[in-house]
């Protein structure tokens, strides 16, 4: 029995390689995070041109069920200079590729009071456009405090014990 270069175990899938062309950085602060998923992006040439050179603003975007399927709204992705009057609308509403069980199970949590589909990153993963969604609950000016002092008192704890092992 011979081994894969590498040392890559038997079944297991390597991923090609994934290009990061926008983050969502606000998303962390303001929401608390639950669960994540990946989507596919329906996009045109265009579109797809302009995200491959990191033309893309993820600040206000969210997706949403709409007739059974999720969308993309409020995803930014700047003109494209080369496609003249080929171009794309930089604002248009996205479709997402999702498996109709997540879509159900999803619909089902953002109908209810606080729940939210967030983008946290968009990223090329061989070769297809995809997209990170985040099932998120809003947080309050009181919450983002509390999260704040307990990173901060989790750092130091972590500081305390590097000092101590040494």
């Amino acid at each position: 029995m011979s081994k894969k270069a590498g040392g890559a175990k038997r079944g297991a899938r390597q991923d090609p390689e994934v290009k990061v062309v926008a983050r969502n950085k606000r998303a962390g602060f303001d929401f608390d995070i639950e669960e994540r998923l990946e989507a596919g992006l329906v996009l045109t040439g265009s579109e797809v041109k302009s995200l491959r050179a990191g033309n893309a603003n993820l600040a206000d975007a969210y997706a949403r069920p709409v007739q059974g399927e999720l969308v993309l709204m409020n995803f930014r992705i700047g003109e494209y200079d080369k496609a003249a009057h080929f171009g794309h609308a930089p604002l248009r509403d996205r479709k997402l590729l999702v498996a109709r069980a997540q879509i159900d199970k999803l619909t089902s949590k953002v109908e209810r009071a606080g729940y939210t589909l967030i983008p946290t990153q968009v990223y090329f993963r061989g070769g297809w456009a995809k997209v990170e969604l985040a099932l998120a609950k809003g947080r309050t000016h009181e919450d983002r405090r509390g999260a704040i002092a307990e990173r901060e008192s989790k750092r130091e704890m972590e500081r305390a014990m590097s000092h101590r092992r040494r």
